[in-house]
Formats: structure tokens, C-alpha cells, sequence
């Protein structure tokens, strides 16, 4: 079992991101619609991870559940939503400015030539910029925290956590990341195989999973980064923004990963006691913020 341990840390990440995507490029030149050539590359892993948790857990106290499985099915249901309308909204609004552009200056503004395998890196590098930006400054920014910290209320980090934001956040994030590659006219193809990455690596980043990729950790914000983004401590959590790669954060100086000791098990916001554990309240705490705030404990207080 320590064997299969070993190597499950250092392949399950590249061998099953690898598959979803070899296998979503397959359907896609069989002549399969993007929209359902992405199903079973992003449901699959999914299942899969949700078994080797159970059976290669990074902490045994992650495997129970704190009252968070039904909540975070309803984010999964909130965020399909979101962002599948976002997405359209996006499509609609976008594509002719594109063609204008690239009518304008004669030529497109995307190398579609270029194979997808090379598409796809481009794809990541220009999303993630804004998307980075927007990660941090919703760490920065209390206007914008307040929708965030829904995802960091979580009071353990398994693979379904990856879904569990607020409407207005993830309608942000989709926007920044998605409307930059459709003005450029990126493909459907490549934007499905961006949504399989993104879906893939989300669940492997919240995964409960014992997971050491060495070298990749400077390429993916993978789960030995982003535990530390869950961390209670704010000088620890603000760090590691990246959503697939962590290229902005080597960047911009915000990349995190101490060698001398673990990340923390208990995560969570220290500072928001008061912070709704259900669905509907989360979905309100937004509007209901200075409520919330006001029910921290202060320093040199009990509970």
C-alpha cells in the first residue's frame, strides 16, 4: 500500500488531467459537439478522485464530513448554472466585436493555425492573467471579499469544494478569464479543452488527496500550493492566486511554498465566527456583510 501510496502522489494528477484531456481531444475530432464532447472528461475524474480520497487521503479527519456535502452540491448545481448563462451571455456579446476586429485588421486575431496542443498554453497564459488579479484583489478589497469568502469558508478541503463559490464570484471569474479569448477568437474547441483543465485541475487542487508533483508545483497551482491558500492565517492565504497555473504568482511575487513544515489541517476564516454554513445563507452574506463582520471575535475576547 506505501508503494501504491508513492507513486499515486507523484501520477494520479498528470496521468488522469492527461487522459481527460486525450480524451476530449478524441471526441472532438470524431465530429462530437464541444458541449457534449466535454461530459465525460470532466464527470469521470471527478468520480475517480472522489474514490482515491477515500483511499489515499492526505488528512484521515477530511474524510468526514462537517455538514458541507449537500451545501457544496448546491454550489455545484449554483455554478453549472452561472456560468453556463455567463458563458452564453459572453457568446452573444462578444463574437461579433471579434469578427469586427479581425475584419477590421484582415487577419484573425488568434493563431488558429497553431495546433491545440499549443493553443491550449496560450489559452492558460491570457486567461490567467486577469483572473489572477481578480483572485487578489477579492482578497485585497473588502467590497469584494465579502462574495469570496464564501469559497474560503469551507471547513475542509476535499475534490467538490472546487465548486462551492458565490454566483457573483464565479460570474467574475468566467467573465475576466472568458471574454479575453473569445475578442481574440480562440476556438470552441480549445475553449472546451479549457474547460476540462479547469475543471480537472479545480478538483485535484481541493482534493484530499496526498499529492507531491515536485517541478510541476511551478507550473500548476496545484494542492501542495493552494492548501496554503486555505489557511486561517492571512499572511499565508494571501498568496499562491493562481486558478490552473501559477505563472502570475512567480510573476508577481505572490507565489508560496515553504519546505520546513506542512499546511495547516484546520482552515477556514478565523475572523468570521458568524459566517453562514448554509447554502442560502452564503448566498446571502454578501448583502448581509456588516452583520457577519460584526459577529467576529476580537482579539483578547472569548467566544
Amino acid at each position: 500500500m506505501q508503494t501504491l501510496r508513492w507513486w499515486n502522489a507523484r501520477l494520479a494528477f498528470p496521468l488522469v488531467l492527461g487522459g481527460a484531456l486525450a480524451w476530449a481531444v478524441a471526441s472532438l475530432r470524431s465530429g462530437t459537439a464541444p458541449d457534449e464532447a466535454i461530459v465525460g472528461p470532466l464527470v469521470v475524474p471527478g468520480l475517480l478522485i472522489m474514490v482515491l480520497e477515500h483511499v489515499f487521503p492526505h488528512h484521515r479527519s477530511w474524510l468526514r464530513s462537517r455538514g458541507d456535502v449537500r451545501v457544496d452540491l448546491a454550489h455545484l448545481v449554483s455554478v453549472g448554472l452561472t456560468t453556463r448563462v455567463v458563458q452564453l451571455g459572453l457568446l452573444f456579446a462578444a463574437l461579433p466585436v471579434a469578427a469586427a476586429w479581425s475584419e477590421s485588421l484582415g487577419t484573425p486575431l488568434w493563431p488558429t493555425e497553431w495546433s491545440w496542443a499549443l493553443q491550449l498554453p496560450l489559452a492558460l497564459a491570457v486567461a490567467e492573467l486577469p483572473k489572477y488579479w481578480l483572485h487578489r484583489w477579492m482578497h485585497e478589497h473588502d467590497a469584494l471579499w465579502r462574495f469570496h469568502a464564501t469559497h474560503h469558508s469551507v471547513p475542509r478541503l476535499y475534490w467538490l469544494n472546487a465548486t462551492r463559490f458565490h454566483p457573483i464570484d464565479i460570474g467574475l471569474d468566467t467573465i475576466v478569464g472568458l471574454a479575453p479569448l473569445i475578442l481574440l477568437g480562440c476556438g470552441p474547441e480549445v475553449l472546451a479543452l479549457f474547460a476540462v483543465l479547469s475543471a480537472v485541475h479545480g478538483f485535484f487542487q481541493h482534493a484530499n488527496l496526498e499529492l507531491r508533483l515536485g517541478p510541476l508545483n511551478y507550473v500548476f497551482s496545484m494542492a501542495e500550493l493552494h492548501r496554503w491558500h486555505h489557511s486561517q492565517t492571512v499572511e499565508e492565504a494571501n498568496h499562491n492566486y493562481g486558478q490552473n497555473v501559477i505563472l502570475w504568482d512567480l510573476v508577481f511575487g505572490t507565489f508560496f511554498w515553504p519546505r520546513d513544515r506542512q499546511p495547516p489541517e484546520e482552515i477556514g476564516i478565523a475572523d468570521l465566527p458568524g459566517f453562514p454554513p448554509g447554502f442560502w445563507g452564503q448566498l446571502a452574506s454578501p448583502f448581509r456583510w456588516n452583520r457577519i463582520k460584526q459577529q467576529a471575535i476580537l482579539p483578547g475576547e472569548t467566544p
